[in-house]
């Protein structure tokens, strides 16, 4: 079992990115409600509890509350932002509202030398984001750091191994977040780093023979990334036992079908593969439809029943496997423990199916996925694939779907992808797409007047697809892109640029 630290959320947004950091430096971690019971806790026996910022005030009626049980299992504490005031608030001191709220960077200048200021500066920039404030701390705590605004900016019981501080040192706005974390992990805490991706291939690979047995296995094959890294950890495992079904709905981005079959071949060699070409089925019964929510519907519909019919031809299938991932584990709860949504990559199966789950990627953050996958030998063209959506091109194409509509999507959306590729610009942002709209415009091609269909471009930077800004593309790419679409694919006569954020927008056009 490795060395684990939990983090209790109170609701921050950046809660996820307090777990990432603790792994990045080697450490297992697990996000858990901060309503989690005492019991459960005990059972993770971590080695180190961090309390998780959160939008509440500690002294508002109803806000999140310690379960002050950690505060006797001798383990050490560390809560950051809301954790640090709601550590000062349970032990005897008093919080108060903030004479100015703190909100960006500020300059934190170290008091008082303890093992979490271990070979930092004395004066460094963090973020802040509060508005009350730490006015007297409990007893056996001392001041450690000090703002501008804030006496106590950090406060530490040494002896209890209790630290809190008022900034975030899991955003990278905070200059030596980093080692501020990496201090209380390894010089305040003890903890031995364990967490490598080689050795979760080995646990994971003992742990699906051990849950399968001589069962037989099926997963839907989508070519994505997490898809993909569950097949190639699966086809490692078990071998001839894992069934891949690859459903061509007909809605995929030019030639992918054959791409993801030569893919398989090539990295994946002897993998059971079967690949259904339900393209017809699938748009005549998007046939008429515009709504985006009732298009979505029914491509999920009738993804579930073609892999349902497929999968029913295979004989001792009594588990199916996912790509679920630890944020679609973490966003099935809020901080009070209340579900916010239950999560299916492939939404009804398991049940509809009467299968039990086989879901190897549940404890991995995205880019551990892509840090798996490296390991397993795949190449970085599948690993750094931009995200692609369930339904796909039919969340592109705005009003109805219809063969034609999707060819000429599917060959601008080639064009950008190409031209991305080939300037060294698909590396450097997150999601790059083409959208076919329901409007048709005026132009003007050699001497004729045409009026034909407009497109628009959205390419967008992300870290985790939460918030997104749109990508400064050059100038000169934009026009070749744009030039290249409208001349090569037949139906197109404007191509316009997305400078939209998220949000307020979202990253697809629906």
């Amino acid at each position: 079992m490795h060395n684990t630290v939990l983090i209790l959320d109170y609701g921050s947004q950046l809660t996820q990115l307090i777990a990432r950091r603790v792994r990045e430096a080697g450490v297992y971690s697990e996000i858990h409600p901060c309503t989690m019971p005492t019991a459960d806790i005990q059972a993770l026996a971590p080695k180190a509890i961090i309390l998780s910022g959160g939008p509440a005030s500690v002294l508002e009626p109803g806000a999140p509350t310690l379960n002050k049980d950690i505060l006797n299992m001798g383990v050490p504490i560390f809560g950051i932002c809301y954790g640090m005031q709601l550590l000062a608030h349970n032990l005897g001191g008093e919080l108060a509202t903030a004479k100015n709220r703190e909100y960006g960077p500020a300059d934190l200048k170290i008091t008082k030398q303890t093992l979490l200021w271990q070979n930092l500066p004395a004066d460094s920039t963090v973020w802040m984001s509060h508005g009350d404030r730490v006015a007297a701390m409990p007893t056996g705590f001392e001041a450690i750091a000090s703002t501008a605004d804030l006496d106590i900016a950090a406060m530490a019981d040494e002896q209890r191994k209790i630290y809190g501080v008022q900034f975030h040192p899991e955003v990278h706005h905070t200059a030596h977040g980093t080692a501020i974390l990496r201090n209380f992990l390894f010089q305040v805490a003890g903890i031995t780093p364990d967490w490598t991706m080689s050795s979760f291939i080995e646990e994971t690979t003992e742990r699906v023979r051990r849950q399968v047995g001589d069962s037989n296995v099926v997963l839907a094959l989508s070519g994505g990334v997490d898809s993909t890294v569950v097949a190639a950890m699966l086809h490692r495992a078990i071998g001839g036992q894992l069934y891949c079904i690859f459903v061509d709905h007909g809605l995929l981005r030019l030639n992918e079908a054959e791409t993801v079959m030569d893919n398989a071949a090539k990295y994946m060699p002897g993998l059971n593969l079967k690949m259904v070409d339900a393209s017809q089925r699938f748009l005549a019964g998007l046939k008429g439809v515009t709504d985006p929510e009732e298009k979505r519907k029914i491509i999920g519909r009738l993804f579930i029943e073609v892999f349902e019919e497929e999968a029913g031809k295979i004989s001792n299938v009594k588990f199916l496997a996912q790509g679920t991932i630890y944020p679609d584990v973490i966003e099935s709860f809020a901080p009070q423990g209340t579900v916010i949504k239950s999560h299916h990559n492939v939404g009804g199966l398991p049940e509809r199916m009467h299968l039990e789950l086989v879901e190897p990627l549940r404890e991995l953050f995205k880019d551990e996925v892509r840090a798996v996958g490296h390991e397993l030998g795949l190449p970085d063209s599948l690993i750094w694939r931009h995200p692609f959506p369930g339904p796909g091109l039919g969340v592109r194409i705005l009003g109805e779907v219809t063969a034609e509509r999707v060819q000429v999507l599917q060959q601008a959306d080639n064009i950008l992808i190409e031209e991305l590729r080939d300037s060294g610009w698909y590396s450097k942002v997150w999601q790059a797409l083409v959208v076919l709209l329901p409007v048709k415009s005026v132009g003007v091609m050699g001497d004729a007047r045409t009026y034909e269909n407009a497109v628009a471009l959205r390419v967008v930077n992300s870290v985790d697809a939460m918030t997104a800004d749109w990508s400064r593309l050059p100038d000169d790419l934009l026009a070749r892109i744009s030039t290249r679409i409208i001349n090569e694919v037949q139906g197109v006569n404007r191509v316009v640029y997305d400078i939209s954020s998220k949000p307020p927008s979202t990253i697809e056009w629906e």
